[in-house]
């Protein structure tokens, strides 16, 4: 994994990772509510551990960078849609942190730099 701390709120920076996304010219496909999902559920999984206050992933493809990967080998397909996630822990308030998956060597790390990038500006770095 591939993560880095933000010093803004949650939701400025789930925005910042949206606005980052798009402005690549790329379209979030869905938003997963991770942090919700697992507090909404923590009761029936017989859980009484509160993990994130806030949790979202957001996951979306690149034409342009999903072909030319899997151009270089057709099964790069498991990597794809990628996803970034923003999450403050419970444990941690006012601690956001943002990441992502790591790539394998080779041709996918032209996906890991461009998640890099994305998040890297959503965090100001």
């Amino acid at each position: 994994m591939v993560s880095y701390k933000a010093v803004e709120p949650f939701d400025d920076v789930a925005f910042a990772v949206e606005s980052a996304i798009v402005g690549e010219g790329l379209v979030v496909d869905h938003v997963s509510h991770v942090g919700d999902m697992l507090e909404r559920t923590r009761e029936d999984v017989g859980s009484d551990k509160v993990l994130f206050t806030k949790a979202n992933v957001y996951t979306f493809c690149s034409a342009a960078v999903s072909r030319k990967v899997m151009e270089v080998d057709p099964m790069n397909i498991a990597y794809c849609p990628y996803g970034i996630f923003v999450a403050e822990l419970a444990d941690q308030p006012g601690e956001v942190i943002v990441g992502f998956r790591q790539f394998p060597d080779g041709a996918m790390q032209e996906v890991q730099a461009l998640l890099d990038g994305i998040v890297r500006e959503a965090v100001g770095q």
